[in-house]
């Protein structure tokens, strides 16, 4: 009695009696079993990020296997977001990349802060193409955590098309890994699977009348924009520190303000609305 032909006996008869021209050939013609594809994971492990307000938003923290994107303008506040995420992954004993084309990095804070250094990879890319090339390379390579910072203004960013943004957050998938995007304005399009923007920051003031006031922290404000069925809009505010300034009346030196971009994140508390 014959055999039955196997699903993929009939595509290999099928495809050889076609030109070599035909569309389905090469790599683009090879079948798999599903039984033979990785099973995901129901449940994935989230990455916390240390700060309060977007681990609530975020209920835990980054999900790995996905994209999340933050938005925010100049002192914002989401640099020093992805500075607090560097720092609670790699004191986890976890590695992570940092894609920096505007090399905003000062590795001296970023150390201050919590980041362990001997376990950050720091890219510099020159165009907004190289990083999302060596984002997707970072990926392959297994990082659990890339943090992508376009700076102030993503030159060239609006001109990327939506499939490179698709293939970043299927390759997050695929690797279980995190890939955050800290953008000054929407670049990932649909393919983000988190989006949160961030308000410009408003000064905190100490002090009134004839004495000279102190400006003690920033406040900034995240909105939750888009995560699967969660409720967009849901809000949270976010205070950043500048420095302690109650430290030098208790006897103390006061922590020094240094010359980063943003400010890191300090006393957090969480509004929701």
């Amino acid at each position: 009695m014959p055999q039955p032909l196997r699903l993929e006996d009939i595509v290999e008869k099928a495809l050889a009696a076609r030109p070599k021209s035909h569309l389905l050939s090469g790599l683009g013609a090879k079948i798999a079993v599903a039984s033979d594809l990785p099973s995901r994971r129901q449940t994935r492990e989230r990455l916390a990020t240390g700060v309060e307000p977007l681990d609530r938003l975020l209920p835990g923290g980054l999900p790995r296997g996905q994209l999340i994107e933050i938005v925010g303008r100049r002192s914002s506040g989401r640099f020093s977001i992805g500075l607090a995420t560097l720092a609670s992954v790699t004191s986890a004993g976890e590695p992570a990349a940092l894609l920096d084309p505007g090399e905003h990095l000062d590795p001296e804070a970023a150390a201050a802060a919590g980041v362990d250094l001997e376990l950050l990879l720091w890219v510099r890319p020159r165009r907004v193409k190289e990083t999302l090339a060596a984002a997707e390379m970072l990926l392959a390579a297994g990082f659990p955590l890339i943090v992508a910072d376009f700076g102030l203004s993503a030159r060239g960013g609006r001109f990327v098309p939506d499939a490179a943004w698709i293939r970043l957050a299927r390759a997050s998938q695929t690797q279980d890994s995190a890939l955050l995007l800290l953008t000054p304005y929407r670049l990932s399009g649909i393919a983000a699977d988190a989006v949160l923007t961030a308000d410009s920051s408003r000064p905190l003031w100490q002090g009134a009348g004839a004495t000279p006031r102190l400006l003690t922290a920033l406040s900034s404000r995240l909105t939750l924009q888009k995560l699967a069925r969660a409720t967009p809009g849901t809000t949270a505010s976010l205070s950043l520190c500048v420095k302690d300034s109650l430290a030098s009346y208790a006897g103390r030196p006061a922590i020094p303000i240094v010359p980063v971009p943003e400010t890191r994140p300090c006393a957090l508390t969480a509004k929701f609305a």
